[in-house]
């Protein structure tokens, strides 16, 4: 193993600077190997000479505790539909073979990809046209099948757990509903967890379709009690039972839909039932800024076993964290079946137990 290229693909998340320094020092200093960078995904290879660049040691120094990416990321970066224009008109064109060709052509002898579901689906397909691929499990909603955590879900975690921490004390203040909308798409793991965590009164997640009469059933027995304000952590993928999710952009063969817009709809039907309540929608706040401690640690045990997979010639698998080890697997297996909060699993009992509601009763 001579040169090994790296890339961060799909929507940023905390760790992924973390990943690339213990793949470049590790590949470096264990098997004297040298590692390219890929800028801004796959497209990178469509424009070697500026997607394209050397990562040293050196290269690396420094991003330990940095959040992003160096490398950029591009979550529209499918190369089996990209969007161009031809002849004055939006077209999409299939390129993988084109990234192929740019990925044979730097002389490859791995490419570490990584990413979410999306990108990964892409690894997986890209491998059957014989790359050999690495994958390395990133997104916050922990939504991928095959290992135990995603690197950047423990940060999303304690972002959305203070910010439930500073709106409990202002809804106190002024006897309200506060309504916080968080990520996660089509996986309540986020929202779960947090809201537990934040002392949420009710937690909205998308494996649990919520009727808006059961929420202000919560809020009512609260207010009777003299507790006049209530918390709602609410997953951006959430749909009231019989209904759907809310999206405020469809999607199309290139562009994955864009859910929000729940938890206005939740605050809403709250202030219609006579109590006052206000909306924050955390966003992409979650994604940004420092990692924790344990997303550091997960995403550096992670680049260096993807490196040393590589080395074994672990081609078109996953990394993967199992019982507190790093393991692998098949990058179809890993894909098959994307990962979602067991409604019957000890995390959602507990919250039940404590007296949280999951607006279904």
């Amino acid at each position: 193993m001579k040169r090994i290229g790296i890339l961060t693909g799909g929507g940023d998340a905390p760790g992924l600077n973390a990943v690339i320094r213990a793949a470049v020092r590790t590949a470096s200093n264990v098997y004297d190997c040298q590692t390219l960078g890929i800028r801004d995904g796959y497209d990178g290879f469509l424009d070697p000479k500026n997607g394209v660049i050397p990562l040293d040691v050196d290269a690396v120094r420094g991003i330990l505790a940095r959040g992003g990416t160096i490398l950029g990321a591009a979550n529209r970066g499918n190369p089996y539909a990209r969007k161009v224009i031809r002849d004055g008109k939006e077209i999409t064109i299939d390129v993988s073979d084109e990234i192929v060709r740019g990925i044979n052509e730097q002389g490859l002898d791995a490419l570490l990809v990584l990413g979410g579901d999306g990108t990964l689906h892409i690894a997986h397909e890209l491998s059957l046209k014989g790359v050999p691929v690495i994958g390395v499990p990133k997104t916050i909603d922990n939504d991928i099948g095959g290992t135990e955590i995603t690197f950047g879900f423990d940060t999303a975690l304690n972002i959305a757990t203070e910010a439930l921490d500073r709106l409990q004390t202002t809804a106190e203040s002024h006897h309200r509903a506060m309504v916080v909308e968080l990520m996660g798409r089509d996986a309540g793991f986020i929202t779960l967890n947090a809201g537990v965590s934040g002392g949420a009164d009710v937690i909205l997640i998308p494996e649990i379709p919520f009727k808006f009469e059961s929420v202000m059933k919560k809020i009512h027995e609260r207010a009777a009690k003299g507790r006049k304000f209530s918390l709602l952590a609410v997953s951006e993928g959430a749909k009231p039972e019989g209904g759907a999710q809310v999206f405020s952009r469809q999607g199309d063969e290139v562009y994955v839909p864009r859910l929000g817009g729940i938890g206005q709809r939740v605050a809403e039907y709250i202030e219609r039932q006579g109590f006052e309540s206000r909306v924050t929608v955390l966003g992409h706040v979650q994604r940004g800024g420092t990692p924790t401690a344990f997303d550091r640690w997960l995403a550096t045990r992670y680049g260096a076993a993807a490196v040393r997979l590589a080395a074994e010639g672990g081609f078109d698998r996953m990394v993967a964290l199992e019982r507190g080890e790093i393991t692998s697997l098949p990058l179809e297996e890993a894909l098959s079946v994307p990962k979602r909060v067991d409604v019957n699993g000890d995390a959602v009992v507990t919250a039940r137990n404590i007296g949280i509601s999951f607006g279904d009763e």
